[in-house]
């Protein structure tokens, strides 16, 4: 290949990868944010366990409300080991999909409302202080607003649980 047809090349893989980049505002979807930040190894293995991860690989959009590793590890002794396990995976994707709202929904957004409907049916309760801090259930929102492709990760410090 000459130099002329190696820049040509270049630039159409430029374009190529920039044109991707733009359409994703630059942002790698949920999994892979989640994958990416290394405080969400235990809600990827549970994600992956479920056989959820093509779905929020998805288009969505998808709201995640994630809990960290930490949070995981507030979960009784032997709890998470029993939920990993395949005879339990149909409660697993009903506790995981319970932290997933249809749609975008920001911080700004989420402070004005006081539930919201999850994938799984149920509804989560979200409540605001005055002094801007927000619960869903019994967990607190800990960081809002990390961008994903197909969405937004909210971060929270407890698993929470449907009933």
């Amino acid at each position: 290949m000459n130099r002329k047809s190696l820049v040509v090349v270049m630039a159409i893989l430029i374009g190529v990868t920039y044109g991707s980049m733009a359409r994703a505002g630059g942002h790698k979807d949920i999994v892979d944010t989640a994958v990416g930040a290394g405080s969400f190894n235990t809600l990827v293995a549970a994600v992956k366990a479920a056989d959820l991860v093509s779905t929020l690989k998805g288009t969505g959009p998808f709201t995640v409300f994630a809990p960290t590793d930490d949070a995981f590890a507030k979960l009784p002794a032997g709890t998470l080991d029993d939920l990993l396990k395949p005879e339990n995976k149909a409660k697993l994707q009903g506790i995981l999909t319970y932290h997933v709202v249809s749609g975008k929904v920001m911080a700004k957004d989420v402070v004005n409302l006081t539930s919201a409907k999850t994938v799984n049916g149920q509804s989560l309760a979200i409540s605001a202080t005055k002094g801007g801090k927000v619960m869903v259930d019994n967990a607190n929102v800990a960081k809002t607003d990390i961008a994903c492709s197909n969405g937004v990760i909210h971060v929270i410090d407890t698993v929470v649980l449907p009933n």
